[in-house]
């Protein structure tokens, strides 16, 4: 599979005026057929087409250009993408609008079963603010009355990898601290976050 330029014929009409090189070389490396960049040549085809210069788009080395105007054989090479993906920043986490109403939930959840957490954690897990947990810890959060711990990874908040790295990373912040990690309450009603 030949990797093309972005804006072939863009490209080709820069080409064209640009360089010294044959309509076979321009046509290979466009990904066109020669009686077409012969077209635009002779202005049947991409009338009004501004040219889309490669060198500045980093798809071409003026030096590989160059090359080939010597050596009328020669074929452009187009330049390797240096393009990684990009991963999601670490932060907040955007919850649609729809498992909004879950997240009280699911903050109960972490708060009963991992107290080790940091109110930091819980943020960039669930993608919440310290004064929504606070609310929910204290039982001030006006659904308080509705609020069911469940766990946030069945509801869809975050993912289990998250949350065991999460606990992984409080419970090494403990150790290190010489604190005793805290067992999860073994009973839903513990916490009973329906009362009152």
């Amino acid at each position: 599979m030949t990797t093309l330029p972005l804006m072939p014929k863009a490209t080709a009409v820069w080409l064209i005026e640009k360089t010294a090189l044959s309509f076979e070389q321009i046509a290979a490396f466009c990904g066109m057929h020669p009686l077409e960049v012969q077209a635009i040549a002779d202005g049947e085809v991409a009338q009004g087409i501004v040219g889309y210069d490669p060198i500045a788009n980093h798809q071409l080395a003026l030096e590989e250009i160059r090359r080939c105007e010597a050596t009328p054989t020669a074929r452009l090479k187009i330049l390797a993408t240096n393009n990684p993906v990009r991963r999601r920043s670490k932060g907040a986490r955007y919850t649609p609008v729809a498992k909004r109403h879950d997240r009280p939930d699911g903050i109960a959840f972490l708060l009963r079963n991992y107290p080790q957490l940091s109110e930091q954690q819980i943020v960039k897990l669930l993608g919440t603010t310290k004064d929504t947990i606070a609310k929910v810890r204290d039982k001030q959060h006006w659904n308080t009355p509705n609020i069911k711990p469940r766990d946030p990874v069945t509801v869809g908040l975050c993912s289990q990898t998250d949350l065991n790295a999460a606990v992984a990373d409080a419970n090494a912040r403990l150790e290190r601290e010489g604190a005793e990690i805290p067992m999860p309450a073994l009973d839903a009603g513990d916490l009973d976050f329906s009362a009152e």
